[in-house]
């Protein structure tokens, strides 16, 4: 497929004009698309005329670099949630970027990147909340959370009455350990989870679940973090008003709307494969 068409269809179908976001701490030199630098969204490097195969994925990380790198394809896009790797154990940011020697061997095999972040968050059919949702069984029935002007929180119905049960199908799902903070009573109230796939420690989020009497959270990223306010503050606000929080990573979150990005790019009649990564349990805390 054509690489311009299918930046321009990816652009189009997820509405980049329409919204915005920051990545001011990317630096990737020369290599980056110097329209990303406008948008902070849509393509990252363009290193393709043609697109042969699309592999989709969280992070940009080493890992999932160098498993395209080995296959010895070319003409690929790397499809991400993320243009830049996460690791929470990093001091100051979390995140960092592609390395330079990297950036090179992606130019040199015809491997581009493209990146949607807040349109990927922003609820919708392949969303990282929605699929977080779907995967744990729970129908959406109302959105919360604003970011970056939409909302990418979902809350809905389970089946589970504790939160020890539910704890029990989120750490099945994402297929590794998790991390519960019983702040409250043990019983979901009305059996309503709320859920923000991602980096969903903001007090705000926390503040605004109180409004709506909901006690049970489902997030990614729970780690108690001194050097970050909001993570601190996050905790307070819970414990304080007994909303229960489950952390399952920022990774193992998010990858189900990657996941689901696989039947998007195969309806374009694209070969494409989800690789997987490491969850990072440094951020449950």
């Amino acid at each position: 497929m054509n690489a311009q068409e299918l930046y321009k269809k990816l652009d189009t179908d997820f509405e980049i004009e329409n919204l915005k976001d920051d990545w001011d701490g990317i630096d990737l030199g020369n290599f980056i698309h110097p329209a990303f630098l406008e948008k902070w969204m849509g393509l990252v490097l363009d290193n393709s005329q043609e697109i042969e195969k699309v592999y989709t994925a969280v992070f940009p990380s080493d890992k999932i670099i160098n498993e395209i790198l080995d296959s010895g394809e070319k003409n690929v896009l790397l499809f991400t949630h993320h243009p830049m790797i996460w690791d929470a154990n990093l001091i100051g940011s979390p995140f960092k970027n592609i390395s330079q020697e990297l950036l090179v061997k992606m130019k040199d095999r015809n491997i581009s990147l493209y990146n949607l972040h807040v349109p990927l968050d922003k609820n919708g059919e392949y969303s990282t909340t929605v699929s977080l949702a779907r995967a744990l069984d729970i129908m959406q029935d109302e959105e919360f959370c604003e970011y970056f002007g939409v909302k990418c929180g979902v809350i809905g119905k389970t089946n589970f009455k504790t939160i020890d049960e539910l704890a029990r199908k989120v750490e099945k799902t994402v297929g590794h350990q998790i991390k519960i903070f019983n702040y409250g009573t043990s019983e979901i109230k009305n059996q309503k989870v709320s859920l923000v796939a991602g980096g969903g420690n903001d007090p705000e989020t926390i503040k605004e679940l109180v409004k709506l009497g909901i006690n049970t959270y489902v997030t990614g990223v729970t780690k108690i973090n001194e050097s970050y306010a909001p993570s601190v503050e996050f905790h307070k606000v819970a414990k304080k008003n007994g909303i229960n929080v489950i952390g399952a990573t920022h990774y193992s979150t998010e990858k189900f709307a990657c996941i689901a990005m696989v039947g998007y790019f195969e309806k374009l009649g694209l070969p494409t494969k989800f690789i997987s990564d490491e969850p990072g349990l440094a951020d449950l805390g």
